[in-house]
Order: C-alpha cells, then sequence, then structure tokens
C-alpha cells in the first residue's frame, strides 16, 4: 500500500516533518519521495506544481487522491488507515475534542515561532524594525507561557492531548523541536523542553528526524535571549 504514496517533501520543514511523523505512525514505511531543497528552489518545480497548485512541500499522493496541506494529509492517512498502526484520534468526543484543539492551536505557535526565527528571512531589509522584531518575541513569550500552561495542568509525562499519543503530538511536536534547536532558555518554557526530551526519541520522530539537522545537532542562538 505505501509503495502507491508519494510525498514531495523538504528538511526542516515542519508541515512536512508533521507528515512523515503521521506515515511512520500509520506503519507505512516504504512510501516513495523526493526530497527538494529550500536553497535550490527546488519545491517549485515541475512536478509539484502539476500536484499542487500552491507550489509548496509537502505535497502527497496516493494513487489518484493528492491533499497537499499538512493537517488534511496527516488526518486523510488517520482515516484511511484507522487501523493500522497507532490511532491517532481518540472515538470518545471529549478527547476529540482536545486533540482537534490543539491541533489548531499549533498554527498559532508555528506562525509566532516564524515570526522571530525566520524574521530575517521573511521581511526584506529595508522593511526590518527592531521594535517589529521586540513585539514578535513578546507574542512568542505569551504563546509559550499557554503551552507550558497545558503540559502543567496536564501532568508530568502527558503529551499535549493527554496520557496518550495522538495526533495532536504529531503535527506540534516539529514546530516544539525548534525551541531547544534554536536554544531557547529552559526556564522560558521548561514543560515543553520537558515534552520534547520525552518524544525526540520516539521511532517515528527518530526515523523522520531533519537531515540538515543530523549533519549539524546544533541550531543558531536565534531563541537565546528571548
Amino acid at each position: 500500500m505505501a509503495q502507491s504514496m508519494l510525498l514531495y517533501w523538504s528538511s526542516g520543514s515542519p508541515p512536512c516533518w508533521r507528515v512523515m511523523i503521521a506515515l511512520e505512525e500509520k506503519q507505512l514505511q516504504g512510501y516513495k519521495h523526493k526530497h527538494l531543497s529550500f536553497d535550490k528552489n527546488e519545491h517549485k518545480c515541475e512536478e509539484v506544481k502539476a500536484l499542487n497548485p500552491r507550489v509548496q512541500v509537502p505535497t502527497f499522493k496516493h494513487g489518484d487522491i493528492v491533499v497537499n496541506e499538512s493537517f488534511a494529509a496527516c488526518l486523510y492517512l488517520e482515516s484511511a488507515f484507522k487501523s493500522q498502526g497507532t490511532r491517532l484520534i481518540p472515538d470518545d468526543p471529549a478527547e476529540q475534542a482536545l486533540v482537534y484543539q490543539r491541533m489548531l492551536e499549533t498554527n498559532n505557535l508555528q506562525q509566532k515561532m516564524y515570526d522571530v526565527a525566520f524574521y530575517e528571512w521573511y521581511v526584506p531589509e529595508g522593511e526590518r524594525h527592531e521594535s517589529a522584531l521586540k513585539r514578535n518575541k513578546e507574542s512568542l513569550i505569551a504563546e509559550l507561557k499557554l503551552w507550558d500552561g497545558y503540559l502543567e495542568e496536564m501532568g508530568k509525562g502527558s503529551y499535549l492531548a493527554g496520557k496518550n499519543f495522538t495526533m495532536a503530538d504529531v503535527v506540534c511536536f516539529p514546530v516544539i523541536a525548534f525551541f531547544p534547536r534554536l536554544h531557547c532558555p529552559p526556564e522560558r518554557c521548561p514543560r515543553l523542553m520537558e515534552y520534547h526530551e520525552m518524544l525526540k526519541d520516539r521511532p517515528s520522530v527518530k526515523a523522520s528526524w531533519p537531515l540538515e539537522w543530523l549533519e549539524k545537532p546544533e541550531g543558531e542562538d536565534t531563541f537565546k535571549n528571548l
């Protein structure tokens, strides 16, 4: 079944990484994939353009089905292979609600992380202002405090939506992983750091770990003074 799947992906991209984790959790190893370099602009290639009108990665194809948004691809894999591998969406409505809530909230954490980590990448030099970066950092700090509170409330050793690993963890871990990599002070988000330590050696996470992070384990010190 996995042989009929094709994933176009770029290393270090949280959206790509979450789809790869989902594939591992659903025991779909052996899927076809093409690694595309952001630096060389390979993700804008004709192959991706033919499948994805937004011309971005991840672009995922299973037989004749094409799913391009990472959340949608992850949910599709859970629906299509519900009884295979790790059950990522619980049956209980209350538990489902929390999983969906944390999944969608991940967009907030991801965007605020991007606004600081990739400020110089996204904002042209003539439009950069220290005051804007300061506001971005303050917004990210508040967001981290919120997520740290979620984990504190759940209790030590908990996943993002309870005692079991779920789709919330699949979609959010690739974002959380940037904080220790970019040297965020542990005291800024101690529960998130503990969560990262708990998950970083999970087989699905290790199997999909970003290539450049393996080659260069130490990241920039972007969050050092957060």
